[in-house]
C-alpha cells in the first residue's frame, strides 16, 4: 500500500488557485556546501508553512532537483521564522531582502519535527549576501 493516498503526479501548480504570499524573517546565517548532501525530497508539491514555525533554507544548482527526488550539491545557508503563514508550491519565486533568490524546488524532512529543509533551485552555489532580520518572501512565480 501506498503512503500517499494520490498520485502526487496529479497535483501540478495548476491545482492552486490564487493564495497570498508567505513571509519570514532571517533568524541565523549557515555557512556549509555539500557535494555530496544526498538531499531526499519528498513527493508533495506543496507544504503549509505555519506562524511562528522555523525552517532551514538550502540552495542548489542541480537542475533536476524536484520532488520525488534528491539534491547532492546543496548549500545550506539560513534558517528563517515564519511571518505570515500559507501555502508553498514547488516552483514559487523566493525572494531575500526583497531579491530573486531562485525558485522552490522541494521539501526534506530529516530533520522533522524540528525543522524541514526547504530547497531552492538557483544558478550558484554561492550565498546571496544576507543579515539575521532580512525577510524573505515565498510567491506564486509571475
Amino acid at each position: 500500500m501506498s503512503e500517499t493516498p494520490y498520485d502526487p503526479r496529479l497535483i501540478t501548480p495548476k491545482v492552486y488557485g490564487d493564495r497570498r504570499p508567505v513571509a519570514g524573517e532571517v533568524v541565523a546565517l549557515l555557512h556549509v556546501t555539500f557535494e555530496r548532501r544526498g538531499l531526499k525530497l519528498i513527493e508533495a508539491r506543496s507544504r503549509a508553512l505555519l506562524l511562528n514555525e522555523i525552517h532551514e533554507l538550502m540552495i542548489t544548482d542541480e537542475e533536476d532537483a524536484a520532488p520525488g527526488g534528491g539534491a547532492d550539491r546543496v548549500s545550506a545557508i539560513a534558517f528563517f521564522e515564519i511571518k505570515r503563514g500559507g501555502i508553498v508550491v514547488v516552483g514559487d519565486e523566493v525572494s531575500i531582502g526583497g531579491k530573486v533568490l531562485g525558485t522552490l524546488a522541494g521539501f526534506d524532512l530529516t530533520h522533522m519535527p524540528n525543522h524541514m529543509n526547504i530547497l531552492v533551485k538557483t544558478e550558484s552555489l554561492e550565498a546571496p549576501a544576507m543579515r539575521v532580520g532580512d525577510p524573505i518572501t515565498f510567491r506564486r512565480a509571475p
